[in-house]
């Protein structure tokens, strides 16, 4: 009877450490992209199902990575602002990225016309990665980044920053 006693309270103090152990893992609350300020390795797959990279970015101009939602209210209302000023905005390359199913992005993509502009990409990112590094939790996320690639502004909905369109056109076009 000593003996599983014995044998109940190792077992025991085995789990319990175990347990401890767990519950030591410290959660990170940084978002990476504060922690590494360039554009991030993304990949999404296109509106005609072809793949856009990081690496097929234009080189001598801003990349807007927009996080949007097609069926989000705000996501539309800045699509249509950004259009109206897109003849102010030639120098920044936009992608715009969804977890939404392809023919829903597409129906977005068409619907705005957005295929007139050449520089701007919208696709899904099947492996979530975007809203992951960015820790997206409002839509429309938009991270900014300058010609050499090096963060300049992120505008997130949920700290109360969202884009304005004036503003971006001013930063973007600055002497």
């Amino acid at each position: 009877m000593v003996a599983i006693k014995k044998i109940f309270l190792f077992v025991f103090c085995i789990l319990f450490m175990y347990i401890l152990s767990a519950q030591s893992t410290v959660i990170d609350t940084v978002p990476p992209y504060k922690k590494t300020l360039t554009i991030p390795n993304f990949t999404i797959q296109l509106t005609d199902s072809t793949w856009f990279t990081k690496e097929q970015l234009p080189a001598s101009a801003f990349t807007a990575i927009v996080n949007f939602d097609p069926e989000c209210g705000h996501c539309q209302i800045t699509v249509k602002e950004l259009s109206a000023a897109m003849e102010n905005l030639k120098n920044v390359f936009f992608v715009f990225v969804a977890y939404k199913p392809i023919p829903q992005i597409a129906e977005f993509y068409n619907y705005y016309g957005l295929a007139k502009f050449s520089n701007i990409r919208m696709g899904r990112d099947p492996k979530y990665y975007v809203p992951s590094f960015f820790r997206v939790t409002a839509n429309p996320f938009v991270a900014i980044y300058d010609k050499n690639g090096k963060l300049v502004r992120v505008f997130d909905p949920a700290e109360n920053t969202t884009i304005e369109v004036p503003e971006l056109v001013a930063m973007v076009n600055k002497k």
